[in-house]
């Protein structure tokens, strides 16, 4: 009898040690996941993908809510599937918030090939492919390649197109000018395209130099058509040339004459003859400089779109390489040297100066 009274007290401890330890457990795991719930997640480490996007992709199946478990069992080195990421690596900030850190493929370039885009890194392995083309990585056309496998290095033809490709790359980043398109013709000449600007490089030759110009000169250029040359640039000529495209009839496009006419009748200070005397139709100034002849708007619409005339003081002479705003935009395209000949300017100053002016640029000439 005593026995048996024993044996059933020791069952009522047995249960109530057992209740109290499955009440602490329970409390426990109640305090686990509501003191460790993730309430915010930073992402880093990417430029391709939105924060919304990294937390779909890496934050899949159970327990992606705790701030524990999350770094144990989410963090990834080898993603598959998802274009230009290596990797998830998911760090714990505090309690409650977590840190998503993007390990992305480096693509320094792509080539057309078949019907997708091959994306290469510097050391021209082949990392990723799709259908459609990332705006962000430099498009490179005329590079060759006989058949590729991911992950291995492209068989380029020519040896230096991959050193050149990777080059032209870390100056686009640089100068935050990546251009639409990047063309290497058979004799792996350079051509760039920047809508409807094509910049000719020439040979794999002071690409830095030539881009520097470029990325200073593209800004003026903006609303015409037209090849800007770079192929004479090195270090004894900083020659430049823009060769801009014509319209239909002869005359370059996309010219408001009529307000071009306006501000060259106001800003033209001649009028009087060789003996000082106002006809108004002279081409001497009051204090007998020679400034032109009076604007018409037959002269002024035969400049097509070039809006220069002006000298320093915004004076209006007709011959002036500045604009109203005194900007350099080069002698009137529209007119030959006598032996009918173009004009081109030389020496590109190596001090360039964004407004064209004589302390900087004086060298590119637009020529037909």
């Amino acid at each position: 009898m005593k026995s048996l009274k024993m044996k059933l007290i020791y069952r009522k401890h047995k249960k109530a040690i057992l209740g109290t330890l499955g009440a602490v457990l329970l409390a426990g795991l109640v305090f686990f996941f509501s003191y460790f719930h993730v309430t915010k997640v930073e992402v880093m480490g990417t430029s391709r993908y939105t924060d919304e996007q990294v937390k779909e992709m890496a934050l899949q199946g159970a327990f992606t809510d705790n701030s524990v478990l999350a770094v144990l069992l989410h963090s990834r080195v080898d993603v598959e599937g998802v274009p230009f990421v290596e990797g998830f690596y998911i760090t714990r900030l505090s309690h409650n918030s977590i840190c998503i850190s993007v390990r992305e493929k480096k693509a320094v370039g792509c080539i057309p090939y078949l019907d997708s885009y091959i994306y290469f890194d510097r050391n021209g392995i082949f990392i990723e492919s799709s259908h459609t083309r990332d705006e962000l990585v430099p498009f490179f056309d005329g590079i060759e390649v006989s058949h590729v496998i991911e992950g291995e290095k492209l068989p380029i033809k020519g040896s230096s197109v991959l050193t050149t490709a990777v080059a032209l790359s870390t100056i686009f980043q640089k100068n935050d000018a990546i251009p639409d398109h990047i063309e290497f013709d058979t004799s792996y000449q350079i051509t760039l395209t920047y809508g409807d600007i094509r910049v000719m490089l020439g040979k794999d030759e002071y690409l830095e130099d030539k881009m520097t110009r470029v990325s200073a000169i593209l800004p003026k250029l903006s609303g015409k058509k037209g090849i800007l040359h770079l192929e004479n640039v090195n270090d004894n000529s900083k020659t430049i040339t823009f060769e801009q495209d014509l319209g239909e009839d002869g005359v370059i496009e996309d010219v408001d004459t009529a307000a071009a006419y306006e501000n060259a009748v106001a800003n033209w200070h001649g009028g009087y003859d060789l003996e000082g005397d106002y006809t108004g139709e002279g081409e001497y100034d009051q204090n007998g400089n020679y400034v032109g002849s009076r604007p018409t708007e037959e002269s002024i619409a035969a400049n097509g779109s070039w809006l220069g005339g002006y000298m320093e003081d915004g004076s209006y002479t007709g011959y002036g390489q500045l604009d109203k705003d005194g900007n350099y935009v080069g002698p009137n395209p529209n007119e030959t040297s006598e032996d009918g000949s173009e004009e081109e300017l030389e020496d590109y100053s190596e001090d360039y100066s964004e407004d064209y002016n004589d302390s900087g640029y004086d060298g590119y000439d637009e020529e037909y």
